[in-house]
């Protein structure tokens, strides 16, 4: 873990690009694997690298979040506009201030960028994803702003796997009843 932590706090942008090249990607197949009822690369070599560079470049986006919303929340604080906040209080703040303002050009963004990889223009159901912003990532994040700084993206994009499971799961349903 000492490594880990090495790693993230010297090269914090490279350590989020690769945790969400690698988990994000993941959190997609595993999605389509459960969908489809079946283990196979949901793509071809060309896709798949494609895809891990859009998640590259949705931590870079992440990771500024993180930390601009976090001094976002302290200078509310600062100015007398929020009260002093610590421990849970203070993660649910930056997790809703960050999921309200940040997400939902996320959203859009991730959408945007699915789209180009796959060359198609798919904006069905983006509503489920601006939902997901109050379901999932209020309280996802409201546990990933309670634990150390060196963690955080980490298990941000570990969150991304966990939702695709979600949504493996419930797609199928609407899929295949």
């Amino acid at each position: 873990m000492d490594t880990y932590i090495a790693f993230v706090t010297a090269h914090p942008l490279v350590s989020a690009m690769l945790q969400f090249a690698i988990l994000g990607t993941l959190g997609d197949f595993i999605a389509r694997w459960i969908i489809e009822k079946k283990i196979s690369m949901p793509s071809g070599l060309k896709t798949l690298l494609l895809k891990m560079l859009e998640w590259a470049f949705l931590a870079i986006l992440i990771k500024y979040a993180f930390s601009g919303f976090n001094g976002f929340i302290d200078k509310l604080v600062a100015d007398g506009m929020l009260p002093e906040l610590s421990g849970p209080w203070r993660a649910f703040a930056v997790s809703t201030s960050m999921n309200l303002q940040f997400g939902p050009f996320l959203v859009l963004m991730h959408r945007l960028l699915d789209n180009l990889v796959a060359g198609q223009k798919n904006w069905a159901n983006i509503d489920k994803g601006f939902m997901s912003l109050l379901w999932f990532w209020i309280p996802a994040h409201t546990v990933t702003f309670s634990l150390a700084k060196p963690y955080q993206i980490g298990l941000a994009a570990l969150w991304s796997v966990a939702l695709g499971v979600i949504l493996g799961f419930y797609n199928r349903q609407k899929t295949n009843p």
